[in-house]
């Protein structure tokens, strides 16, 4: 099991709701249990498609730019220290407006995966 990883050995790709993942943790890659860490980049005036996890709950905590945080029936501006907690179920979806790319760190439990992830 790798207990450590870099930012620059997680290979970015796009993943089901459009935005680009960075898996910094995740059972798959690196061995550990019942939880994955990855960072979400989504570029300027762009949005990720909306979507739930039928299983996992998510943690976002922004770390650059900011945007649009579409949360349920909810909708509300989200900047670099704000934290977001998205229960199981819970359609979201991120938009970027702000000066520079919108950067999420997303923690998953159970750990991601497409199959758990719904488009709607």
């Amino acid at each position: 099991m790798a207990i450590k990883s870099t930012w620059k050995e997680a290979k970015p790709y796009i993943t089901k709701d459009g935005s680009t993942i960075r898996e910094l943790m995740h059972p798959q890659v690196h061995g550990n249990e019942r939880m994955s860490l990855a960072e979400a980049t989504v570029p300027l005036g762009k949005e990720t498609f909306l979507h739930r996890h039928l299983r996992s709950a998510e943690i976002y905590h922004v770390i650059e730019g900011r945007g649009m945080m579409t949360l349920g029936e909810e909708k509300f501006l989200i900047k670099a220290g704000d934290t977001i907690y998205i229960p199981p179920g819970t359609p979201h979806k991120l938009k970027s407006e702000g000066e520079v790319p919108l950067r999420v760190l997303c923690f998953c439990s159970p750990p991601y995966s497409h199959e758990d992830t719904e488009l709607l």
